[in-house]
């Protein structure tokens, strides 16, 4: 096998990994109709509390008119809410609703599970060596 070959299977089988896991997160969200996009923004609204608009969409990665359309469908279902910022009469934060807080919960749970189910038959060495690696390619 040639060095080209072996890093195109290197490279099919991470995509792979990872469609298989974009897969069953996705079904992990089912329960609670929400994608993957909602999910991580109550995860980051979870972790850092309330947050201008536009820093949820650094957190998230994607374009301020993206983060007001996951805001949006969060606060209509009654999962986040807008509240004036008390530093800026202008800005508007976004914060967690107690629902929010308990589906956010409930979502890091199942997540958790699916990802004990996933890695489970690593051993701790093979998961902790898998995690320095994936860590290495995000650097």
């Amino acid at each position: 096998m040639t060095e080209d070959t072996a890093d195109d299977n290197l490279a099919e089988t991470f995509w792979a990994v990872a469609s298989r896991l974009r897969r069953q997160s996705r079904e992990s969200l089912a329960p609670w109709d929400i994608t993957p996009s909602q999910s991580r923004a109550l995860g980051v609204l979870g972790r850092h509390g309330e947050v201008r608009p536009g820093t949820l969409a650094e957190h998230l990665r994607i374009a301020p008119r993206s983060a007001t359309e996951v805001i949006d469908d969060l606060q209509t279902r009654g999962l986040v809410e807008r509240r004036p910022d008390p530093a800026d009469r202008r800005a508007t934060l976004v914060a967690l609703t107690d629902e929010g807080n308990r589906v956010g919960a409930a979502i890091r749970a199942a997540r958790r599970a699916e990802a004990d189910r996933f890695f489970g038959h690593l051993d701790d060495t093979d998961r902790a060596e898998l995690a320095r690696i994936l860590r290495t390619l995000l650097d």
